[in-house]
């Protein structure tokens, strides 16, 4: 497959012109979704325990790779429909959508050439969830971002985080960055549309590596953002904004743009045992504080193994998104409040 430059890396943007969207949107969707998601949280009788999180599965449980992979043969979302996801996204008032192209158990969840581990190549589902969502996104005026984990892959030999199948002291990691990580961003910069940001997560081993993956997107997608955890934690920031916590919330205003990513229930993949779910009362309160902060707050979604949104999330969804319609203009486009919080509230 030609894998050139896109037909949108041309002109040089300003890290001010790159950041403009995000600032002004606040509000997105994030989708965390795999393999992993067909084993809803259990492991041959064993169970994630609620407040942990399902999508680590392989790793908790130390499931053999060949075990796992023929389990992600099974994989077949057939209630998966990408303009049903973007509408409950856009009907929320959220304004751009960020799904897992590639979570740390290596699954590619669209049709990668780099690896057949994918959903197209490996599974009888025969479809590019990326690719229809990218494009339902476009028909709906919302801005399309993908998640990839460039250092953690828990089925290449190479890759960060294995260490029950492959004997860590022999892994080559660049030899991993080099023959899947690096190639399949290229991928997705390349195949996929205009992207608004890549999500990276887990950090880079080094400074040089994590530029690596900075400098490629800045060479073929100039306008596209890029979140800190693409380099070390705690150093110095490499991206276009800073990520708290996974369900973290920054004490006051931070100087930087930041983005807090958190979850309708307590878990990112879907898990059947996690029924903790968010009221539409503490979405809005959390929505208002962290963008009273000045920071944005993306929201996860965990679509069950059959393609299916659980429905507590969408009832949620439904709810906020009343509230959005009539209150959006609190929350689009704002900058954080000099203020501190009042009794009545933010």
């Amino acid at each position: 497959i030609a894998l050139g430059l896109a037909p949108y890396a041309a002109a040089q943007v300003t890290g001010e012109e790159r950041i403009r969207w995000f600032r002004e949107d606040k509000f997105g969707m994030f989708i965390l979704w795999g393999p992993y998601s067909l084993l809803a949280g259990e492991w041959h009788g064993h169970r994630i325990p609620v407040g942990s999180e399902a999508e680590w599965i392989m790793q908790r449980f130390n499931i053999p790779v060949n075990e796992y992979r023929e389990m992600a043969h099974g994989f077949n979302p057939t209630y998966f429909d990408a303009e049903k996801w973007v509408a409950l996204a856009k009907a929320a008032g959220m304004k751009y959508l960020t799904i897992t192209a590639k979570p740390h158990d290596g699954f590619a969840m669209y049709h990668s050439h780099v690896s057949d581990y994918n959903i197209v190549d490996w599974t009888p589902f025969k479809r590019d969830p990326v690719k229809e969502l990218s494009e339902a996104c476009r028909k709906a005026g919302i801005r399309f971002c993908v998640y990839y984990s460039h250092r953690e892959d828990w089925e290449h030999p190479d890759g960060y985080g294995n260490n029950w199948d492959y004997d860590r002291s022999k892994k080559n990691f660049v030899k991993y960055l080099n023959e899947k990580s690096m190639p399949q961003l290229r991928e997705l910069l390349t195949n996929y549309g205009p992207l608004g940001l890549v999500w990276f997560d887990r950090g880079m081993d080094t400074r040089e590596h994590a530029l690596e993956f900075v400098n490629m997107v800045r060479s073929l997608q100039p306008g596209c953002l890029i979140n800190g955890r693409v380099g070390n934690y705690g150093a110095e920031l490499l991206g276009d904004y800073q990520d708290m916590n996974d369900n973290g919330m920054p004490t006051g205003g931070l100087e930087e743009y930041w983005e807090t990513p958190q979850t309708l229930n307590t878990t990112w993949g879907y898990s059947k045992f996690d029924q903790q779910w968010k009221s539409p009362g503490n979405v809005i309160q959390r929505l208002v504080e962290i963008v009273s902060k000045g920071g944005n707050y993306l929201l996860n979604i965990g679509p069950m193994g059959d393609g299916a949104i659980p429905e507590p999330s969408v009832r949620t969804l439904e709810k906020v998104g009343a509230w959005m319609r009539r209150s959006g203009e609190s929350i689009y486009g704002t900058s954080a409040c000099p203020l501190p919080e009042a009794p009545w509230g933010r």
